[in-house]
């Protein structure tokens, strides 16, 4: 049987770093556009579709909230489709596809409901590229690999690791903070341009983003696909720093003090399925993962992380516009001081979390917000004083940004670790992983259509210092749950029940 003629650059185009450098661009387009419009939706609502002042912040918030929900709703449906194609290029690029002709209707759109429509299609390009994307990453790389791709992604790929291993944790420890540049650090961008240089010029960096992405999407070869050219390819067989792996593998076994979930004895029959599931359970063995507490708590730290963040997103604009008549660049410029802290500080967190566990982090993190969500009633319309004070507190805002990045999906890795090491036979060759991701993604987004809306009708009918107090309430109780939950029970706890 005669194999056809290879493609041009099939070696490069289905290599690993070119696929993972694709996957990655993917990722940072669907933010870094996320971000973009934040700053400018409540000009482009009150300058070309005439909305009303007093209807600016509802509007503003449902448009992102149609964004957050687009991307819940069409995560499962991207998922299945996915399986059920024997190639992902085509999925991945029809999400490309939605996500320009979002763009396009963004820039061009004259009614709320081209607008509404734009951010619904913007939602679901997220589901796919997160959804997809990740599975491309897993078909090229392999399970055992994907913490090196995420590490190289976020570009942490000077640490060696492997997803079964404790090493993993560095990279998704240290993850969110870089991961945040695109979704926080574009409405800086977007401010600025829209002000020097108008629409134009914010929609001309989208549209250049988009034309790369296009380009790298068209151009890579699955491995699969590769596989059928009978050519020889680059050896990639074996995993990246194998030796490493290796020496990792060999001391897989031996106890770590300062490892918050690995454990021997009685904490490994904690982890170990006794019951036999019902059958639709087997076929999704994420479900069994869910029955612990842990998991359930790590997902609504997730939750709450995404409703801190599109409250942000949804109320700094109008509230930096009501009280300083700022226009788009200087509300643009005023998530700095959110975004700073956030980004400086997230990888010393990381590591705090990687070695303390996420107990710590998500306690003192949530607790920390409380008060500086507080203190944001505190600015009022002024001057340059009264927006030194609106930066100082926003500055600490981000402070307990960056302590709470990181430790809903370090503990949901633990305790997916702890049921897959000691139920291989049920969860399969891989782990639930796949799963943990895609329910984290749904979660994630859920908050970040919860946050607009809530902190939009918050701010309409108690003002804004109100609204940040009742978010505080939810961070506190998000504090307390953590205490009681992450990481296992705290000692005083499991004193009291002896």
């Amino acid at each position: 049987m005669s194999v056809s003629k290879a493609p041009k650059l099939l070696k490069f185009r289905s290599s690993k770093k070119f696929i993972i450098s694709t996957v990655g661009i993917g990722l940072f387009t669907d933010l870094f556009l996320y971000g973009l419009i934040v700053p400018i939706l409540p000009f482009i609502l009150e300058d070309r579709v005439s909305v009303p002042s007093s209807q600016i912040q509802s509007y503003t918030s449902a448009l992102l909230a149609a964004y957050a929900g687009a991307s819940v709703l069409s995560s499962p449906p991207a998922g299945i489709i996915a399986d059920r194609l024997s190639a992902r290029q085509l999925p991945f690029l029809l999400g490309l596809v939605a996500l320009l002709a979002a763009t396009v209707m963004l820039h061009l759109g004259q009614t709320i409901a081209v607008l509404i429509v734009a951010r619904v299609l913007q939602g679901v390009s997220a589901a796919v590229v997160w959804t997809i994307g990740l599975a491309l990453l897993l078909d090229t790389v392999g399970a055992e690999n994907l913490g090196v791709a995420i590490g190289s992604i976020f570009g942490f790929i000077r640490y060696r690791v492997t997803i079964f291993r404790r090493s993993v944790f560095i990279v998704l420890s240290n993850f969110p903070a870089w991961f945040s540049i695109g979704e926080l650090g574009a409405p800086i961008l977007g401010g600025i341009l829209y002000e020097k240089a108008g629409y134009g010029a914010v929609f001309s960096i989208a549209y250049a983003l988009l034309g790369i992405d296009f380009v790298m999407r068209f151009l890579i070869i699955e491995k699969k696909t590769a596989k059928k050219y009978k050519v020889d390819l680059e050896d990639e067989t074996s995993p990246p720093d194998s030796d490493v792996a290796q020496d990792e593998e060999s001391q897989d076994n031996e106890p770590d003090e300062e490892d918050p979930l690995i454990g021997s004895g009685k904490q490994e029959s904690e982890w170990k399925i006794t019951s036999d599931p019902p059958s639709w359970v087997r076929k999704l063995p994420i479900l069994y993962c869910l029955s612990n507490p842990r998991l359930i708590v790590a997902q609504l730290v997730a939750f709450m992380q995404a409703t801190l963040l599109s409250t942000f997103d949804a109320t700094i604009p109008t509230e930096a516009k009501s009280l300083f008549g700022f226009d788009p660049l200087k509300a643009g410029l005023l998530f700095a001081p959110l975004v700073v802290p956030y980004l400086i500080g997230g990888p010393i967190a990381g590591k705090l979390v990687d070695k303390y566990g996420p107990k710590p982090a998500a306690v003192l993190g949530f607790a920390w917000e409380v008060l500086a969500l507080i203190l944001l009633r505190i600015p009022q319309a002024g001057g340059t004083k009264q927006i030194v004070v609106f930066c100082v507190i926003a500055a600490l805002n981000g402070v307990g940004l960056a302590a709470i990045g990181s430790p809903s999906i370090v503990e949901a890795s633990y305790v997916c670790e702890g049921y897959f090491k000691n139920n291989k036979e049920f969860f399969g060759g891989e782990g639930p992983y796949a799963q943990l991701y895609a329910i984290n993604s749904m979660v994630f987004s859920a908050g970040l259509t919860l946050g607009p809306l809530l902190a939009g009708s918050l701010r309409n009918s108690i003002g804004y210092g109100n609204m940040n107090a009742v978010v505080a309430a939810m961070c506190l109780v998000v504090s307390i749950l953590s205490y009681v939950f992450l990481g296992g029970k705290p000692k005083l706890l499991r004193k009291h029940s002896l």
